[in-house]
């Protein structure tokens, strides 16, 4: 290591620390979000705590190491400050979960509710990487105090771009939450290393020591089961952690920690999870349901939807998916054909392949929302008028919204059926469990100006076959809108989605399992994972796998 430093004589040691615990901040800045928001969502309050979060621990750690720089200041605890941070990173690799958990029940507005968990998990490792640069001024070998801190303010902000733009670019595209982990603590170790030697120390030997403590707190998360079954899959992809588990069965895909789709092994179109059955209603709605010719599908996750509809319908479909990982993953993991000469796969942005598609759809359906990570652009005027004008002249644009019926938790629900409203003359509501829960809501426009009433809707379940009875789903029509004078038309130039979003932080969000005779009510309701394990029950009687945190 002697010889590495001849030869980079341009490196001194508080440039080196400080350049490292820059790339160490922002990274773990970029990464906290990650970890947070299986939990909390990745609305604009979580981001906004992280970045508070961080910079008032930066802050302080800044201050507080300036009180001491002037006696203190050295080479060894520049040393000590990286080691003790790479230290605090390995115990958030071990035990993050633990620590989300501890503090998840605290009694807080939902807006604040992760300001407990980023300050517990990320607040004294900033610190304590605040301490090096008032050091590293300290000891720069430079004359005068202005050009110390400049030096030093310079080398950590270009260290800080390094481990935005790593992170973001290659790091969580590349690798999981754990490893990204050890990749940051093993370079603070690193670091503390180079600045230790030689000669071989105290300092050298506990350095080695966190080092052994990082990779046995990244292997111990890596043993590829969990309660949800075992992990066949994960990955961190440039838009969300993804896993892939399979139990009794049954194989999940799971986005952000949060069930998104789920697949029978031995029945790979049959429909596991209750709102996917809903999808079937615009043949219902439809005056000739032969005429449904072409249908797009805005999000993919495990092509439950578009796999029935290839197989049921003679119809061309189209599915359109932002994250490329995501399709790989339902290609390998959930029976999706991409050969198939009726389905099209088509990755990228929605709204974008609407404005640039030269095809006119039959029914398009909107699978793109989850509970608390919802694309504002998807949500608006704008967007539905786009959609309304790719459709025919009689089609339907069938959104999943995840809100609640009644009750606080319902603004977002009420705000898309009064901005849908704004653009169909026919707006159908389909809630899958009904009330103040959070759940699957299936929102129905249509351009036919008629109203379809449910008892019609009954007569044509009974009548065409469509390949799936859907009595029961009809016989959740709401006939008389929801109240909607509380709640805003959304805007491209202002659609508050967090802040209609708050209102369901915190509550249990129940998916139900559909029924496997077709008419039966389900017996089974689940609530997202990632959360506290509690004995509940649904509206239907059933028991609740978990309760919701978030």
């Amino acid at each position: 290591m002697s010889t590495l430093r001849g030869r980079l004589p341009a490196v001194t040691d508080p440039g080196l620390a400080v350049f490292v615990s820059g790339v160490a901040s922002m990274g773990l800045e970029i990464l906290s979000g990650r970890i947070i928001a299986p939990q909390y969502g990745s609305s604009i309050y979580t981001w906004g705590t992280i970045i508070g979060v961080f910079l008032a621990a930066l802050s302080l750690g800044y201050h507080r190491g300036g009180q001491r720089a002037a006696e203190h200041a050295s080479t060894d605890r520049m040393a000590w400050a990286l080691l003790a941070t790479a230290a605090y990173v390995a115990a958030i690799v071990f035990a993050g979960d633990l620590m989300l958990a501890a503090v998840s029940g605290l009694p807080l507005p939902a807006r604040f509710a992760s300001l407990p968990a980023v300050t517990l998990m990320f607040g004294p490792p900033t610190y304590l990487l605040g301490y090096v640069s008032p050091y590293a001024a300290e000891l720069a070998e430079t004359d005068g105090v202005g050009r110390a801190s400049g030096h030093v303010y310079a080398v950590g902000t270009v260290g800080s771009i390094l481990g935005a733009f790593g992170t973001t670019f290659l790091l969580i595209p590349a690798l999981s939450v754990e490893w990204i982990g050890f990749v940051f603590g093993a370079l603070l170790v690193g670091t503390a290393l180079y600045l230790t030697y030689p000669p071989l120390s105290g300092l050298t030997a506990r350095s080695l020591g966190v080092g052994l403590l990082l990779v046995l707190a990244t292997v111990s998360g890596s043993f590829g089961f969990t309660a949800e079954g075992r992990v066949l899959y994960e990955t961190q992809t440039p838009y969300q952690e993804l896993e892939v588990t399979e139990l009794n069965g049954t194989r999940t895909l799971y986005l952000d920690d949060q069930r998104h789709s789920a697949m029978d092994v031995d029945d790979p179109t049959r429909h596991v999870y209750d709102y996917t059955r809903y999808f079937h209603l615009p043949f219902l709605l439809a005056d000739d349901p032969d005429d449904i010719d072409r249908v797009l599908f805005v999000g993919g996750g495990g092509f439950s939807g578009p796999k029935r509809f290839v197989e049921e319908y003679d119809a061309t479909v189209d599915v359109v998916e932002i994250d490329p990982e995501v399709i790989e993953v339902a290609e390998r993991y959930f029976a999706v054909d991409r050969s198939h000469e009726r389905l099209n796969v088509h990755q990228g942005d929605g709204r974008r392949f609407l404005r640039e598609t030269n095809h006119t759809y039959d029914l398009i359906v909107l699978d793109a929302y989850e509970k608390d990570k919802v694309p504002f652009q998807l949500t608006t005027v704008e967007f539905f008028e786009l959609a309304r004008d790719r459709l025919s002249a009689d089609g339907t644009l069938h959104a999943n919204v995840i809100s609640a019926e009644n009750g606080p938790a319902s603004k977002f629900y009420r705000a898309e059926y009064r901005t849908l409203s704004e653009v169909f003359p026919q707006v159908y509501t389909f809630p899958t469990v009904g009330g103040a829960t959070v759940q699957n809501i299936q929102v129905v426009a249509s351009r036919n100006a008629t109203r379809t009433s449910r008892a019609t809707l009954r007569a044509r379940n009974r009548r065409r076959d469509i390949g799936i009875n859907l009595s029961r789903e009809v016989g959740r029509l709401r006939e008389s809108p929801p109240g909607t004078d509380d709640v805003p038309v959304l805007r491209d130039g202002r659609a508050p989605v967090d802040s209609l979003l708050d209102p369901m932080v915190g509550q249990r969000y129940v998916v139900q399992r559909a029924p496997t005779n077709g008419t039966g009510t389900p017996t089974r309701a689940l609530a997202t994972p990632g959360d506290v394990m509690a004995p509940s029950r649904d509206s239907h009687g059933g028991p609740a796998v978990r309760a919701s945190g978030v």
